[in-house]
């Protein structure tokens, strides 16, 4: 294992390298992009403009990394590199906004919606046509009407407030109210932020709880409490994957995920593949306008997530909403793999910090030589072990069936049933 004063020397410079890395905040629209555009009628590109980001800092104190590395290629060494060339990485992305380059630096971080999975065949924009298919097959099928957004932004900060006071305590962060905001919530540590004026379903109150609160707001309270291994705390790119598809699996496993949600983080890989292709902003945006039924806000706000700080002409859009996808499945085939293998142990390591699955093996090493602590904060599902195996059991027994042949068995099955609508009763 890696000497301790060299572990403490490149913690401190990975720290110094992410600090000012912080790309949504980098990448952010104000409000008056979309009141121009509006007033504008929505036929010509949005006017927009990042300030400078000056890369050096970040990274002289990578390479200060490698300096202290040196030929080490041990499991240790291999992990604290593998973090500094991803903080370089995104510094490189920020200091290439607006240029096709923004594109090839995100595709290093986030990768593309025609990335290969780790089966190397599969792809995200594949899953994301799939669930298209899927839910375009249940126009026949009743499921009520939509949810209405009746739950106002100060309703939803006093149900995140109560719901991080149970699982948290002392250390439940401030939820506050804010003008401006790149998403409808944003979590971190210390507080979590929501857009005034953004109004919810009740299914939206509980996603973001599940989501923003018991997973980002966890690992980040877990990484702060890791002092041998502050770069934990940091949510760099490198992160950005596991993170949100732990979040995303959570709002399955919770019971919080709908159609609508998924059809929309769906079409934002569709929509990211489009502007790859040469879509342009313009184009991305009526088509979202179509998706949406004529919402022209949401719409707007969907086009933004795909081009803020790449090419609005096409060609180079911002990649990182295919994560929340591609996460889902890497997190959840990684869940059902463990638990098969009888490692269930590695569970909880998943919740120590801000890591990527990647990092596994080395921070089991580290938590043997007590050098990772276990995660003080669990969201509620993750805690209630009993329930987690059993489902990732059942799970897990999904790989040694042959689902191809059961999906034909039972496709046969279906098509000697007629379809039909069930009669009111």
């Amino acid at each position: 294992m890696i000497d301790r004063a060299r572990l403490d020397a490149c913690m401190g410079l990975l720290r110094e390298a992410e600090a000012p890395v912080r790309v949504l905040r980098h990448l952010a629209w104000p409000r008056t992009v979309r009141e121009r555009f509006f007033a504008q009628g929505g036929r010509e590109l949005p006017q927009v403009s990042y300030p400078d980001f000056d890369p050096a800092p970040t990274l002289k104190a990578a390479q200060g990394v490698e300096e202290q590395l040196g030929a080490d290629d041990g499991p240790e060494a291999t992990w604290l590199r593998r973090q500094a060339e991803t903080i370089a990485a995104a510094a490189r992305m920020l200091a290439a906004t607006d240029t096709p380059q923004f594109l090839q630096h995100g595709r290093k971080l986030y990768g593309t919606p025609r990335s290969p999975l780790p089966d190397e065949n599969a792809t995200v924009l594949g899953l994301a046509r799939r669930f298209h298919e899927v839910i375009d097959t249940l126009d026949h099928v009743d499921l009520g009407g939509p949810l209405p957004a009746d739950r106002s932004a100060e309703s939803l900060a006093e149900a995140m407030r109560r719901a991080g006071e149970r699982v948290f305590g002392d250390a439940a962060p401030q939820v506050v109210l804010v003008d401006e905001l790149s998403a409808n919530a944003l979590a971190g540590p210390r507080s979590v932020r929501i857009r005034r004026g953004a109004a919810f379903t009740e299914k939206d109150v509980a996603q973001l709880i599940h989501h923003e609160s018991y997973i980002h707001v966890a690992t980040s309270l877990n990484g702060l409490a890791q002092p041998d291994l502050p770069i934990l705390a940091a949510s760099h790119p490198g992160t950005t994957r596991t993170q949100e598809g732990l979040a995303v699996f959570a709002e399955f496993i919770t019971g919080s995920m709908d159609i609508e949600r998924l059809r929309r983080l769906a079409d934002r890989v569709v929509a990211i593949d489009m502007a790859i292709e040469g879509a342009d902003f313009i184009e991305i945006y009526q088509w979202f306008l179509e998706r949406t039924g004529g919402q022209e806000k949401q719409a707007f706000e969907n086009t933004r997530r795909v081009f803020r700080g790449g090419c609005l002409t096409g060609g180079a859009p911002f990649t990182k909403d295919i994560v929340y996808l591609d996460g889902l499945l890497r997190v959840h085939h990684f869940m059902r793999t463990i638990v098969s293998l009888g490692r269930a142990d590695l569970l909880r390591l998943l919740f120590c910090g801000k890591l990527d699955i990647e990092d596994i093996p080395t921070l089991a090493h580290m938590a043997a030589a007590g050098l990772c602590r276990p995660p003080r904060f669990l969201p509620p599902w993750a805690n209630d072990l009993r329930f987690l195996l059993s489902y990732l059991a059942y799970s897990s027994f999904l790989n040694e069936i042959d689902l191809g042949r059961l999906h034909e068995h039972y496709a046969e099955i279906a098509g000697m049933a007629p379809a039909f609508a069930p009669n009111a009763e």
